[in-house]
């Protein structure tokens, strides 16, 4: 490897002790302009540049630096740096360098201050190849609109896997479905038929149509009446499984963007409850709810964050047996307000929580796996987020977080149209 060349500082302080009045001027001029060319770039890039010292106090930042940590400009020199970025584990930072291992090491984490980023930290000494700190440089980077784009092309992928299975499914499945559904009304009223007989009436009467047949062969008759109607409801039953199975496909490759509306998350939450509370009686499963009657409207499609809750609390009387817990509690910060839906079920293993939002994935026998990756899309296009806590043997909170300003697209400034 070819050796750096020489810099105009390093020559300069070699021979610096034979330099006359006029020369050392002159130095120091050029040192005066090599460092507004300097700053000027560090301004000008989009990264952010922070350098630390040894006391991980700050000893130069970036215009750059402080648009993406929310630095102010007047008093952030000589601060910590902890302050303007606590995620930054600076503990690990020291001992890779006194180890002497790697020097140049990259981080990724969320913020929420200023504003929520995802941000790529690389971190390098200040002394070079020396082991032993004497001060860290930092490059900031915004990751954000990267990892959208990643996100929008594996959600891309997903839904175009979708499309195709769903295609499929719908041709294969949806014409038998239909014959199916045809055949067993055409079934329940031949059987409504033979709920009644006719039997010859006494004396040449004629006939009497009866409601009742006499036993003992009118008892058999009406047993077997009624096992075909319970073998008839289960078929229908199955027939609106997959029948709910396909509309689920279908929700899912053809989203519709979500129609916002000032609405209370209570009242969704009602909605919901109104539609699954014969399912929660049937189990006997005990319900607790939380609802703060001062909670704010937000903006929000309603059917949509009904679907989203019905879908998790679908899924959590199915993980609880008979007599387990369901719980259902709003509230509100000064950004969003949030619902959570807990259980008393079984809980996710820590192997299956970072696959549950993947089509096709199922914790549930008889799941269909696209129940969630619908809630996740509904939250995401409405700029919220969910968190989920599961314990194994102990049960799952499922917590939707939703904006309470609506997000407009930022405008540019006039300065910033000449600009462009």
């Amino acid at each position: 490897m070819s050796r750096p060349k020489s810099s105009f500082l390093d020559k300069v302080l070699g021979r610096i002790h034979r330099l006359d009045p006029e020369g050392l001027q002159a130095v120091l001029q050029r040192v005066a302009r090599e460092r507004t060319i300097l700053e000027t770039l560090f301004n000008t890039i989009e990264d952010g540049i922070l350098v630390v010292d040894e006391e991980d106090r700050i000893l130069y930042f970036n215009e750059a630096a402080t648009r993406l940590l929310g630095m102010p400009d007047a008093d952030a020199e000589g601060q910590p740096v902890a302050r303007f970025l606590p995620e930054l584990d600076l503990e690990s930072l020291k001992k890779a360098d006194l180890s002497g291992t790697e020097k140049i090491s990259r981080h990724e984490f969320e913020v929420s201050y200023p504003q929520p980023r995802f941000l790529s930290v690389y971190a390098a000494p200040l002394d070079g190849t020396d082991v032993g700190r004497s001060g860290l440089a930092l490059i900031i980077h915004d990751a954000t609109e990267a990892r959208e784009k990643t996100f929008a092309t594996i959600e891309s992928e997903r839904i175009q896997a979708l499309t195709l299975l769903a295609a499929s499914v719908a041709h294969e499945i949806g014409n038998p479905l239909h014959a199916l559904s045809i055949h067993l009304q055409l079934m329940e009223r031949e059987l409504k038929k033979l709920e009644t007989v006719s039997v010859p009436e006494p004396k040449g009467r004629g006939l009497r149509r009866l409601t009742r047949p006499s036993p003992p062969l009118g008892t058999e008759h009406l047993q077997s009446v009624d096992k075909l109607k319970q073998y008839l409801e289960v078929a229908k039953g199955e027939i609106t499984r997959l029948d709910y199975i396909i509309t689920e496909f279908l929700q899912a490759i053809r989203p519709v963007p979500p129609r916002l509306q000032s609405v209370s998350l209570n009242q969704v939450v009602a909605d919901m409850l109104s539609l699954l509370q014969p399912e929660i009686d049937n189990r006997q499963i005990l319900l607790k709810q939380s609802l703060p009657a001062d909670l704010p409207a937000a903006p929000m499609d309603p059917s949509q964050i009904k679907q989203a809750l019905v879908n998790l609390v679908k899924n959590a009387i199915q993980s609880m047996t008979r007599g387990g817990t369901l719980s259902l509690e709003t509230g509100a910060t000064s950004d969003h307000v949030w619902v959570g839906v807990s259980d008393t079920g079984g809980g996710i293993p820590q192997e299956k929580l970072n696959r549950i939002f993947e089509p096709f994935f199922t914790t549930k026998k008889r799941g269909s796996g696209l129940g969630l990756m619908i809630v996740q899309r509904i939250i995401r296009e409405h700029g919220g987020r969910i968190e989920i806590e599961s314990r194994v043997r102990l049960g799952t909170t499922f917590r939707i977080w939703l904006p309470l300003r609506e997000r407009h697209p930022r405008l540019l400034s006039a300065a910033a149209q000449k600009k462009a």
